[in-house]
């Protein structure tokens, strides 16, 4: 926050919960009741003792101002971050109704403070050592993303299995191991290339009678081959037989996709740079952020994970002010675990990202933080629903494999389709079904009862399953509603 005593919304709160069961336990823990000792300061600092029922009572802090990011500590044994307590705290001063008077801090709050700020001196200090292992790290993610588990993401970032930080730095000896696995990932492609032939020859009934164990086998070869991307598009396949009654044409085009990311693996040298440049990430090449820094105000549009056995993932998606660019941050947790970025939808950042090659050049590491979150009242802009696809498919041009694209769609009203839903516009002459995953969540209802049969203006993911609504913004003024 840059403007003093301005208080988060309920929203803004729960957007930085980990998973439904945090958002719901904070819920309960957003009264006077378990909580003691509490007080706030006008720079967005909150302490309070609750009650716990294990081995309480737990010494609750938590940071809102700091331009890092939100941080808080807790004297629970909860892993998750930001635990119920922290969460419920908030939740608690965002409800402005006196509970949480402002004061100064008690000691044992202070000292967390004090140290915080002690951490932050210290590692500005080593900030350029840092340089090369944090390069190295988000190479990782950026193979995590296209489907390695952790540890072969880590090991792959550089084509080393140690995954050893301090041998990266040699060029010479980086060379070598990239041309290493970009040949073993070539062989790789051809032998998948070889499988996927002979799938076809013999019959997508075939497919089903050999069950999933081939598709793992066939993945399996794929890891070894140090092609994750590769590995988990051969997984998806395997999940795509006898999965419906329409399961042979879901599987034919997601055999023709891989297809093509095969072909653009062994053809690469005429491709495009930025095409070439996706089809290197879609295999499970890591990449850098070799974007030039740009610095805006950037609205926090929306943040959610995805969770499976391996990993859990976060986006968020930023809009800026300025710019009208919309970026994508990733990052990740071991499973189990949330991530460390969060950040509140519906405040601006002021900060510097930089961009990731490939098509479209969405995604992007976040750089400096000039300030903390800060409330603003500016909207992103938006388009219609015939526009929406438009985009998407100019989008398919620069990476065919893409899923969907971001997009805020203006003056459109929530209506039921038969047993579905879908996003009218205001004319009501066209129209974008939700996802049905969409439909299942208690996300639809927010959005209908923000509507209420009035058009208001919706931010989400729009591809060819539909359109999946993830924040809203009310007819009038108003803040920002997470629909995640």
């Amino acid at each position: 926050m840059t403007q003093q005593g301005v208080r988060w919304t309920a929203d803004q709160v729960l957007a930085l919960a980990p998973d439904a069961a945090s958002r719901e336990a904070a819920g309960r823990l957003a009264t006077a009741g378990p909580w003691s000792e509490v007080g706030s300061t006008d720079g967005g600092t909150v302490w309070g003792v609750c009650r716990g029922g294990g081995g309480g009572p737990y010494r609750t802090v938590v940071d809102v101002a700091d331009a890092s990011g939100p941080a808080c500590t807790c004297g629970c044994p909860s892993l998750r971050y930001p635990c119920k307590h922290a969460l419920g705290l908030l939740l608690l001063w965002a409800g402005g109704d006196g509970a949480v008077p402002e004061g100064e801090p008690p000691a044992w709050a202070e000292r967390w403070l004090t140290g915080r700020r002690e951490d932050a001196e210290a590692a500005a200090g080593t900030e350029t050592a840092e340089t090369g292992a944090a390069e190295t790290e988000a190479a990782g993610a950026e193979a995590v993303e296209t489907g390695a588990a952790g540890a072969e993401a880590a090991a792959g970032a550089a084509g080393d299995p140690s995954g050893s930080v301090s041998r990266t730095r040699d060029p010479v000896a980086a060379r070598r191991r990239a041309e290493r696995r970009t040949e073993r990932i070539t062989a790789g492609a051809t032998e998948l290339e070889q499988r996927l032939a002979d799938l076809l020859r013999g019959g997508l009934a075939e497919a089903e009678q050999t069950g999933y164990a081939w598709w793992e086998e066939t993945a399996a070869r794929m890891v070894d081959a140090q092609a994750p991307g590769l590995a988990s598009r051969v997984r998806e396949l395997g999940s795509r037989a006898s999965s419906g009654s329409d399961w042979p044409v879901r599987l034919l085009e997601e055999c023709a996709l891989l297809h093509l990311l095969d072909q653009g693996w062994l053809r690469r040298d005429r491709l495009p740079e930025d095409l070439a440049a996706t089809v290197r990430t879609r295999v499970g090449l890591p990449a850098t952020a070799d974007g030039p820094a740009v610095r805006d105000q950037w609205l926090i549009l929306a943040q959610y994970d995805s969770v499976d056995a391996r990993l859990t993932t976060r986006r968020v998606w930023l809009y800026g002010t300025e710019t009208g660019r919309t970026a994508l941050l990733l990052s990740y947790g071991a499973a189990g675990r949330a991530p460390e970025l969060t950040l509140p939808v519906g405040l601006s950042l002021d900060a510097e990202l930089s961009t990731y090659p490939g098509g479209g050049r969405r995604r992007a590491a976040l750089g400096k933080r000039f300030a903390p979150p800060a409330p603003v009242e500016i909207r992103p802009k938006g388009v219609t629903p015939s526009q929406a696809l438009a985009r998407y498919g100019r989008a398919l041009r620069d990476d065919p494999w893409l899923e969907s694209v971001p997009v805020t769609l203006e003056q459109v009203v929530p209506v039921p389709d038969g047993d579905s839903w879908q996003l009218a516009d205001a004319s009501g002459e066209t129209a974008l079904p939700l996802t049905p995953a969409f439909g299942n969540r208690a996300g639809l209802w927010r959005l209908v009862a923000l509507s209420g049969g009035v058009p208001v203006q919706v931010f989400g993911e729009c591809g060819h399953r539909g359109f999946t609504p993830l924040t809203a913004w009310p007819a009038g003024p108003g803040q920002a509603v997470s629909l995640t």
